[in-house]
Order: C-alpha cells, then structure tokens, then sequence
C-alpha cells in the first residue's frame, strides 16, 4: 500500500525544521566558547604591541607609493598609529629605523598619553615621518621601528609599507613626496619610433 503525499508532507517538514536547528549546533561544536566571531578583529594590517603591560601601540604603518611606483632613497615616508595608555602617563620619546630611515621625526617633545588616554596619529598629514629613506620602499615591504617610551620601556615592530591604495588611499602623502616608476612592478614603457616626416 502506498503512503499517502498528505502523511508524508508533515514528517519532511519536521526533518527539515529539525535539521535547520542542528546545523548552528553542528557547526559551533568544534569552535566551542572560543568561537573567533566572539573576538575582537584587528581593522587593519598594521603591527600592534602591548608594552609593559599598560602602553598598547595598534595598528602601526608605513605609507608607501601609489602602486607601481616606489619611495626613492633619500625621500621621506608617513607613519601612522594609535596608542592606549593604562598605566600611568607616559611619553613616546623617540622611534628609530634603522636600515631603512636615517630619522624618524616625531613632534617636538616627544608624544604624550595620558592615564586612560587613546591617542590617534593618523592625519590628516603625518605626525610622525621617517626621514632620509636609506633605501627605496614600496607596499607589501616591512620596516623594523624601534619605540622608546620614557616609562613603559622598548619595543621593536616589524611595521608593513601600505601601498597608497584603496582604504590607504585617503591618508596624505608625507611632504615633499618624490616618487619614481618601480621597474619590477610596472612593465617598461614602448620606446617611442621616429615617424616619418615629410620635406
């Protein structure tokens, strides 16, 4: 005897309200509590530190060129970041890069923050500048910057060049950009022929 399509109707539709419940389950098991939708997501690529426990440095870049194009030697690059201090207040008092910056120019004074103090350093020009590049950058290179804080102490970061591109795009240029055409990102441009001219 054949089952009636009415009997069979309301049992697919309890497995199928039954399976759509399970499927959040199935899926969170594995994850457990320490499910990575329940953390807090870093918005940019930039390096980030906790130093001494109480000064968070986030989201630290370089701005690099438009892409296809490179930062010469001798040229000057922005820095951007963010700090939070916890601890008591404190000041940024000098950064260094060395092997790729004869300088970095940081407001004169050093940089302070406050007790419970978020500090943003991201424009609209750069406040902190690394000056006389002592080679040519362009984005996806890193930096290494060393920070010296009067009381939270040192810090060295792997810093990543961001091209000026896309969410980078708005950020402003360090002054007196020079840039020049990267050959190993950009094909060579045709040399032009002589055409013809007539007497």
């Amino acid at each position: 005897m054949m089952p009636s399509s009415r009997g069979v109707r309301p049992l697919r539709g309890v497995l199928i309200v039954a399976a759509t419940a399970l499927i959040p389950v199935i899926a969170g098991c594995e994850a457990g509590n320490n499910a990575p939708t329940q953390e807090w997501h870093q918005p940019t690529a930039g390096a980030s530190a906790v130093v001494s426990n109480t000064m968070r440095i986030n989201n630290v870049f370089v701005l690099g060129p438009t892409p296809g194009f490179v930062l010469p030697a001798g040229a000057s690059a922005g820095m951007f970041l963010g700090l939070h201090n916890n601890g008591a207040p404190d000041r940024l008092v000098s950064i260094s890069a060395p092997g790729s910056a004869a300088r970095i120019q940081v407001p004169i004074g050093g940089i302070s923050v406050g007790h419970e103090q978020s500090l943003l350093l991201t424009g609209p020009q750069p406040r902190v500048l690394l000056r006389g590049l002592t080679r040519s950058l362009h984005g996806g290179q890193y930096v290494r910057v060393n920070m010296d804080f009067q009381s939270a102490g040192h810090v060295t970061l792997l810093v990543p060049v961001m091209p000026r591109a896309a969410f980078y795009a708005t950020y402003s240029p360090a002054p007196r950009l020079f840039l020049r055409p990267n050959p190993t990102l950009t094909p060579a441009a045709p040399t032009p022929t002589p055409s013809p001219t007539s007497s």
